[in-house]
């Protein structure tokens, strides 16, 4: 029988990102039936009518689930995959419920917001022998591994100064953000910076050994108060400096979804050397006759094909293309190939996957989760600069 998937939200990423991934699997036969929870009847009535899903996917739908959570995950088959599409601060305990009824978990990041969460999960999840993958889809963008492997050839020294930035559109302000995005919950930072910790780790190998965070409270239209504007102070594990700004608040007439960028100044004892990449613009430009419609688009537009888009290739349908969909391929594949394994040859891949550092897993990334929870503390008090426990 093929792998059930049971996705736990159906906000933004659910259809941006996730459900067009598992849609296409699901095509190719990699998966079966799929279940999408939420908590409102608008939430998945919006998620199944949406037309470009319609349009990339006719036929295909999902089945709707409003029972709590613990409900859905509990009636799935053993070594089913549960997708935890949730705001942050409600992964921990979605993960470890889906882990106690023996399933796999693919969990949006950051996995959890602190240090002492991501080990307990790890711990879970090595006994039972299940995979966590956590979807750091950067680290599928083929500029990421190349600059990965590149550096670990030594061809740009050693890591010194860099900054780095993703700050969302406006717009955003005005969804279900509102709602969860308050102080007491997460902010710019831990939302979106941890993309470009995760990275400069995955690239470099180093590790984070202090941080912090300043932050501007901001209001949503709903009133509620929320770290909205970021900038954040990393120092690794060789003395080196990473600046990282975030925000909710980059203009909605800009082109593109976002801006955002990662610049790395490098050196050996004789020269310097540079990365840098522009992960917004990917060098093309559009300026259509109208509007082309949704949240956030503009007549001039500057469209990624690396991260997420559908072309048609001769149907039915149109097919996603980008690191956002082999990110998530990635986890679900590997999901595929314990399936049938005993616990021990289990454990054998998770270790394996573990060392090789590809995809993110909480014994190989929760250097994240530790920079979370000292940032939260120096947010808290600031910016006082916070040591990183030890990961």
């Amino acid at each position: 029988m093929a792998m059930r998937v049971a996705m736990i939200g159906g906000g933004m990423i659910a259809h941006d990102q996730l459900l067009p991934s598992l849609y296409h699997l699901q095509r190719l036969g990699r998966i079966g039936a799929i279940d999408v929870c939420a908590r409102r009847r608008e939430t998945l009535e919006s998620l199944a009518e949406a037309p470009l899903l319609r349009r990339a996917f006719p036929g295909q739908t999902f089945q709707p689930r409003l029972e709590p959570y613990e409900e859905v995950i509990a009636s799935l088959p053993r070594h089913s995959l549960v997708v935890i599409a949730l705001p942050d601060q409600l992964h921990y305990d979605a993960v470890l419920c889906a882990l106690r009824h023996d399933q796999h978990v693919l969990a949006v990041k950051p996995l959890v917001l602190k240090l002492d969460h991501a080990r307990h999960i790890e711990e879970e999840a090595r006994g039972r022998g299940l995979l966590v993958g956590v979807e750091y889809h950067k680290r599928f963008d083929d500029r990421s591994l190349l600059a990965r492997r590149r550096y670990r050839e030594g061809l740009f020294g050693e890591f010194r100064l860099g900054t780095a930035c993703l700050l969302e559109k406006w717009y955003y302000r005005h969804s279900n953000f509102q709602n969860w995005f308050s102080c007491d919950a997460t902010d710019a930072f831990t939302y979106i910076g941890c993309h470009y910790v995760d990275l400069v780790a995955f690239i470099t190998g180093l590790e984070p050994v202090e941080v912090s965070l300043y932050g501007l409270r901001d209001r949503f239209p709903n009133g509620v108060e929320g770290w909205l504007w970021t900038d954040a102070r990393v120092i690794w594990s060789n003395g080196a400096c990473l600046n990282v700004q975030n925000a909710i608040g980059f203009p909605d007439a800009a082109p593109g979804t976002n801006t955002q960028g990662l610049t790395l100044y490098c050196s050996t004892s004789e020269r310097g050397a540079w990365i840098r990449h522009d992960d917004q613009y990917r060098g093309i430009q559009y300026c259509y006759t109208r509007n082309p419609g949704g949240p956030g688009a503009t007549m001039y537009a500057e469209p990624s094909t690396d991260y997420f888009q559908y072309v048609d290739l001769g149907g039915p349908g149109l097919v996603p293309v980008g690191y956002g969909y082999r990110s998530v391929a990635h986890i679900v594949e590997r999901a595929l190939e314990l399936q049938g394994l005993g616990l021990e040859e289990r454990r054998a891949k998770l270790a394996e996957w573990d060392r090789a550092g590809i995809m993110a897993t909480p014994a190989n990334s929760a250097y994240n989760e530790a920079v979370i929870e000292a940032a939260r503390q120096s947010l808290a008090e600031g910016g006082r600069p916070m040591a990183v426990r030890s990961a």
